[in-house]
């Protein structure tokens, strides 16, 4: 978090909460929700200014309901999450980047939902791969050791038999089968954060 953000909170630590004006969309984009977005239940506009994106990606947190934001200053503004708290795609150099910019620089887990949705996960990190990027990991998909094709892959997640792993920057990293609706159970995190009642 930027000293300057650490500062304002201890100086205002009152300032109401915003809920729904923010989003991580499926591909990592940050989406600014005003009120016409919110009240169509639409993504919002997607944010394109690097100065905000980088400020947003600093001081993006969780609190201990597993409910993400983003400190702005004094505020904490909650942000809707279409899929996980982190979207991770491919870099030819450093495998996966998370949209914050920071590598992934290991996967300890992999999960395949029931259509087909990557998620990668490393200790506390859980990332769904955004769509576009999926084709490198699922060519490195092995299937009881060996390779394996879409056609395995598709008998697998429908209930198929069979362990299948990811080879993937000199390791082999177990995957397994998740139902995407389970994932915020599964992981702690709140997709779409509320006040407390």
């Amino acid at each position: 978090m930027d000293d300057i953000v650490k500062q304002a909170v201890a100086k205002w630590p009152n300032v109401p909460h915003c809920y729904g004006w923010l989003a991580l969309d499926a591909r990592g984009n940050w989406r600014m929700r005003d009120e016409e977005a919110q009240r169509a239940d639409a993504p919002g506009d997607k944010l394109n200014n690097a100065t905000l994106i980088g400020f947003i990606n600093r001081n993006y947190g969780h609190d201990d309901a597993g409910r993400w934001y983003f400190q702005n200053g004094p505020q904490r503004v909650y942000v809707n999450l279409e899929a996980t708290p982190y979207i991770a795609r491919t870099d030819p150099a450093l495998g996966l980047v998370l949209q914050t910019g920071a590598p992934m620089e290991t996967i300890e887990r992999l999960y395949l939902t029931e259509v087909g949705v990557v998620i990668v996960q490393a200790g506390d990190i859980v990332a769904q791969v955004d769509d576009r990027d999926v084709a490198p990991l699922f060519e490195a998909l092995e299937l009881d050791g060996k390779p394996a094709g879409d056609a395995a892959l598709m008998r697998w997640l429908d209930g198929g038999a069979g362990t299948f792993t990811l080879r993937w920057r000199g390791n082999t990293i177990p995957a397994e089968r998740l139902v995407r609706d389970e994932l915020p159970q599964r992981f702690g995190f709140v997709r779409t954060p509320a006040p407390d009642a």
